[in-house]
């Protein structure tokens, strides 16, 4: 009976990561076929940078003891990983949605304070694009924070969410 049941977990398992695998972007929680639009022409852009909603950029990150961070990062990056520190003015909707190529950590700071996201889509089989999280601020400035990253670039959207 007990390897009637491994079989049975062992096949399921396998069945779960072929249709994941199979889902590719589909998958997100959201569409995200206007940042695939984007990254593709995303130009070169220096940490340090104001991001434009509506737009993508592609981030030359630092070495993140070199990122020089508002506030520690919420999840503390480990050592050899690369950073960036950026800015972005929040439209009066207060609604953003920052989607990364790669694998990174993300904290939005307005105000001093870090702000929890509001909703969060990650996906490992989708081509270009690792995860999007959208954020619920006041309008006006805020500070973004990437760490954590393990490449010296990532590319970044940010958006008003659909």
């Amino acid at each position: 009976m007990k390897k009637v049941v491994i079989s049975l977990f062992a096949f399921l398992a396998g069945t779960s990561f072929a249709l994941a695998e199979e889902a590719g972007c589909e998958a997100f929680k959201w569409p995200v076929t206007r940042e695939q639009v984007l990254f593709a022409a995303a130009p070169a852009t220096p940490s340090g940078t104001t991001l434009a909603v509506g737009a993508a950029a592609d981030l030359a990150l630092v070495p993140v003891e070199k990122a020089g961070f508002a506030i520690p990062p919420e999840r503390a990056p480990v050592a050899g990983t690369f950073g960036a520190v950026t800015s972005v003015e929040v439209p009066p909707e207060g609604a953003i949605q920052i989607s990364l190529s790669g694998e990174a950590w993300i904290d939005v700071i307005q105000d001093g304070h870090a702000i929890k996201s509001a909703g969060y889509s990650g996906v490992k089989t989708c081509p270009g694009i690792r995860k999007s999280v959208r954020f619920k601020l006041a309008s006006g400035p805020a500070t973004v924070q990437f760490s954590g990253a393990k490449e010296a670039d990532l590319k970044v959207a940010v958006l008003a969410p659909e």
